[in-house]
């Protein structure tokens, strides 16, 4: 295991592939790794198979927070998280033998990732980033991208796992690595989520006991939205089903729970909330059969506040036929 903090540190790290060309995945975090980064490196672990080369990425990026959002409170926790790391790929039959070749941790400071300070020249997230998530906090999805394709430069991988959690992220990491070219393979890892259905967070560590029962709230609403599909609704009525169970639900603030097309985010349900049937859709996108039923899955995404944490959830759900 290698821990590099700096962009030299780093590069001599890699440099070591490079004269092997030994396969190298990459999975960014911002730290206080919990059981949903670690799926995410088991996967890049599988990816690149025992003689590659897994990056993990650990920065808390300041251009994805607002002024007045958590970047002072975000929980650091580095040395805990390499533990972690080193634990999960550690080999059955050794002590220090690891499942993959190298296991490298890039862990810089806002200096060492800007080190003219704030960037002169910025990525523009489109359309996407506009809606949902992006409605919330306008300059989030700017300071994402920043910093994944900075990061995407300096790892220079094959592959670049991402959770389904943040779908929308998700989404505007894939149409950013296609329509600037980037040379890699992103590749999605489904949610992990704890026995009682919510999903695993960071920030459910803000959470007290309390809000913690009342946010499985998300978790239930989206269950509810299954239930709607199954029984043969469309996406508007996945969405009253979802929405209804959280407005009902005491200690939640509702911030949206929309159904939109899960690589383009064009609304499905009629609420308005994601972006205009008329948008431009990458290929792939969901038709639709009639004015509501759209044919393939759609993502349910939900975000509410319980006390002062936000929290965001989502399902990919296939209306009037089986959840996909």
């Amino acid at each position: 295991m290698t821990l590099a903090r700096s962009r030299d540190d780093l590069a001599a790290a890699l440099a070591v592939d490079d004269r092997t060309g030994a396969p190298r995945a990459v999975a960014m975090t911002m730290g206080a790794l919990h059981q949903g980064h670690f799926d995410l490196v088991t996967e890049a672990a599988r990816l690149v198979g025992p003689g590659g080369t897994v990056v993990v990425t650990i920065f808390v990026n300041p251009l994805q927070f607002a002024a007045g959002e958590d970047l002072e409170a975000y929980p650091r926790t580095l040395e805990a998280d390499v533990e972690g790391l080193v634990s999960i790929l550690r080999a059955p039959d050794g002590e220090d033998a690891l499942i993959v070749g190298r296991l490298i941790v890039f862990a810089p400071t806002p200096e060492v990732m800007y080190p003219d300070g704030d960037p002169a020249v910025r990525v523009d997230p489109g359309p996407i980033a506009t809606v949902l998530e992006g409605a919330t906090r306008p300059t989030h999805f700017a300071g994402v991208l920043q910093v994944v394709l900075t990061l995407m430069h300096l790892t220079r991988p094959r592959w670049a796992l991402f959770g389904r959690k943040d779908a929308q992220q998700l989404a505007i990491v894939r149409a950013m690595v296609r329509d600037l070219a980037v040379p890699v393979e992103i590749v999605p890892v489904e949610i992990r989520r704890e026995a009682d259905g919510l999903a695993m967070s960071s920030r459910n560590a803000y959470l007290t006991a309390q809000e913690r029962e009342q946010a499985l709230a998300l978790s239930r609403a989206l269950a509810a939205g299954r239930e709607a599909a199954r029984a043969g609704a469309d996406a508007a009525g996945v969405r009253t089903a979802a929405l209804e169970v959280l407005e009902k639900a005491p200690g939640v603030e509702v911030d949206y729970a929309a159904v939109v097309d899960p690589d383009s985010f064009v609304d499905l349900s009629g609420a308005g909330l994601g972006l205009p049937g008329g948008s431009v859709q990458p290929a792939g996108a969901v038709e639709l059969a009639g004015p509501s039923q759209p044919v393939g899955p759609v993502l349910l995404a939900l975000a509410a506040k319980v006390g002062t944490t936000r929290l965001i959830d989502n399902a990919l759900i296939t209306c009037g036929g089986p959840v996909a």
